[in-house]
């Protein structure tokens, strides 16, 4: 016999059986003795593969799809120039508040909201103008520009940052934008975008998630997550009615994940877009009235 023999019998016996099985599987009913050999150089990873690489022409709807949503997102309270009132409601682990507010907006660049109740808070206000950020604080009749650095901070103690309510920044401008998911989710056809921020993009977030309605872009909920991609909180849309002559969410509710019990409410009270905002209104001047 010759060295090694039985070993060698008894491998191919195993590789017969193991193959008899793998094509049974794949319906094949008997398989010869020869199909061993060609059993062995089959490349199993391509008869994994189940799904044919996307194209080119794929990738770029998808990604258009992608900044189309974001746009829609980002716009949906913006127009040439809009002024409206809000109710914000703040509850943490210690307080409870209510901020009744103002606003007014010009374009891309130009907000200011003030805040009109109650009456130790009213007259506070933050001005946004092109790249500057200031708010005004009436107990000491002064004024504090902000650093860009601060506006991913709090606003006013809410959960909401100084970004979120001024809107400085753009997700379609600042994060590289995929379709994560299309189908029905919670009784409801949706499509999901993922957005991871581009090396030079001015933003806190290493990742940002939105998700919307797939019949009108309508957004349901944007996860906000840290650079350790750890879910940092949520914000999440709700009552969707006509307001200022368009559909919107009339209600919105901001959520850190560490902190369960806390949240900010934001309760749009009335909203007109298209009105006419002279460029003063934007000034130091007038956030200081």
């Amino acid at each position: 016999m010759r060295p090694g023999g039985r070993h060698h019998r008894g491998w191919r016996l195993a590789a017969r059986c193991v193959a008899t099985v793998v094509l049974a599987r794949l319906g094949v009913a008997t398989l010869a003795l020869v199909d061993v050999v060609a059993l062995a150089s089959l490349d199993i990873g391509a008869l994994a593969q189940t799904e044919p690489p996307r194209s080119a022409a794929a990738d770029a709807r998808a990604g258009a799809l992608a900044r189309e949503i974001l746009d829609h997102v980002d716009d949906l309270f913006r127009g040439q120039a809009s002024h409206g009132r809000a109710r914000m409601s703040v509850t943490t682990e210690h307080w409870q508040r209510s901020l009744e507010l103002e606003f007014w907006s010009k374009g891309k660049e130009r907000s200011l909201i003030r805040i009109t109740a109650p009456k130790k808070e009213q007259d506070t206000a933050t001005l946004r103008s092109g790249n500057d950020l200031w708010n005004f604080l009436p107990k000491v009749k002064r004024v504090v520009k902000l650093p860009s650095s601060m506006l991913g901070a709090s606003w006013m103690g809410s959960h909401f940052s100084n970004d979120d309510l001024v809107k400085d920044s753009r997700m379609a401008d600042d994060y590289a934008l995929s379709i994560s998911f299309r189908g029905v989710r919670d009784g409801a056809e949706v499509i999901e975008v993922t957005g991871i921020p581009h090396p030079d993009a001015a933003v806190v977030w290493g990742k940002v998630v939105v998700e919307v309605l797939a019949a009108d872009r309508m957004p349901r909920a944007i996860g906000y997550y840290d650079e350790q991609m750890k879910l940092a909180r949520t914000l999440t849309y709700h009552d969707v009615a006509a307001l200022g002559g368009r559909r919107l969410p009339t209600r919105m509710s901001m959520q850190p994940a560490d902190e369960t019990a806390e949240s900010t409410e934001v309760l749009w009270l009335e909203i007109a877009f298209d009105v006419d905002l002279p460029d003063e209104m934007f000034s130091l001047r007038s956030l200081q009235q």
